[in-house]
């Protein structure tokens, strides 16, 4: 009889032929997983409560990693479009959810089944809803105690203090959690995590490129947009109009792919940028990986742009990167809490960036 050692988690997934995994409201029929394991061994089923914004996504991937590592099942419960941002975890079944509390609760108990086990939770949002949905829902979960959740949580965890980084706050989640639960210490430090392209997201930034006549050449991707406040303060840099214009008279061409109901806006920031069909986020991922350099706001295209592992120029003003900044080796970030950095700066590191990085990836992204 075969044996195995314990936690080990053997996951094979069918796809179809478009390269592309079928997603839905529970496990696909072309996804399949086959776990082997020992009698005794300790894994368990975690359901794990996405938060709302794909920064926040981005920050928390290597979360997933340490238990995807460590031999657990997941079932991922967030936003539809976080799909792309967890699909390389190959969780046994995402579940999305709409926002409507009532409509989510529906769904979460629907999910649960005796087929379908789950016997940890872990949530990751701070949000008193988030707590509710899944102590009703009937899963036993741990998270940060927050607004009063502590009697919505089985296992309730301090929340940390307000200066450390949000990626190390939900590690720091992690490592409480795993203490709770009995298993291994996770490492002190969150592994690190490349977003996964896949072949046909990386075929439309290829085509969104070709259509614009930009194949095999340089140019340097703008995220002019940032959505929402940050305590009543707009989170744009004021000078990318006078960027994308100076880029131009320098020789480089400037690309926006915004999404569709950001394109108005877009425009009106970079004008004169070349204008870039709408990509998924991981379409977006794999333009970001062929351009020269990403200029963006503290935004999640920031943290889409370090998970992509990319070049990237980070632009803050009203928000403090100590708490929120981009977690890479390769971002630059620029300006501080109370002040933009100024268009002349900005240009200045564009130039020694450029220069340090003059060829575009007109190859497939890996």
């Amino acid at each position: 009889m075969l044996t195995f050692s314990q936690r080990k988690l053997y996951r094979f997934a069918l796809k179809d032929r478009s390269d592309r995994p079928t997603w839905g409201f529970a496990r696909a029929t072309n996804w399949f997983i086959l776990r082997a394991m020992s009698v005794n061994d300790p894994s368990f089923v975690i359901a794990v409560r996405l938060p709302n914004w794909v920064g926040d996504v981005c920050m928390c991937l290597p979360c997933l990693q340490w238990l995807v590592d460590d031999g657990h099942e997941l079932v991922i419960f967030g936003r539809p479009w976080a799909i792309p941002l967890v699909q390389q975890f190959n969780p046994s079944a995402f579940v999305a959810l709409s926002g409507s509390f009532g409509a989510d609760l529906k769904t979460v108990k629907q999910f649960r089944s005796p087929q379908r086990q789950i016997t940890h939770g872990l949530i990751l949002p701070d949000s008193l809803s988030s707590a509710a949905l899944f102590r009703l829902a009937g899963i036993a979960s741990a998270g940060h105690r927050h607004d009063g959740r502590s009697l919505l949580l089985k296992w309730p965890i301090p929340k940390p203090n307000a200066s450390l980084h949000a990626s190390q706050k939900w590690w720091r989640l992690i490592r409480e959690s795993a203490v709770r639960w009995a298993l291994p210490a996770p490492p002190t430090h969150p592994p690190s995590v490349t977003l996964a392209v896949s072949t046909n997201d990386d075929l439309a930034a290829s085509q969104s490129l070709d259509a614009a006549n930009l194949t095999g050449k340089p140019f340097i991707l703008l995220a002019p947009t940032a959505t929402g406040l940050h305590k009543g303060q707009v989170k744009v840099w004021p000078h990318f109009a006078s960027l994308s214009k100076a880029l131009l008279e320098m020789g480089h061409q400037p690309v926006i792919c915004p999404p569709p109901n950001e394109r108005v806006q877009a425009q009106a920031l970079a004008p004169g940028a070349e204008l870039i069909a709408p990509l998924g986020l991981a379409g977006f991922a794999a333009l970001a990986k062929r351009s020269t350099l990403v200029i963006c706001n503290d935004s999640g295209v920031s943290h889409l742009a370090a998970v992509a592992g990319v070049k990237q120029i980070t632009l803050i003003g009203v928000t403090e990167p100590s708490h929120s900044g981009p977690v890479s080796d390769k971002a630059i970030v620029m300006g501080q809490m109370g002040q933009w950095p100024s268009l002349a700066a900005v240009i200045d590191v564009v130039s020694t960036e450029v220069a340090a990085n003059p060829s575009p990836k007109a190859t497939a992204s890996a």
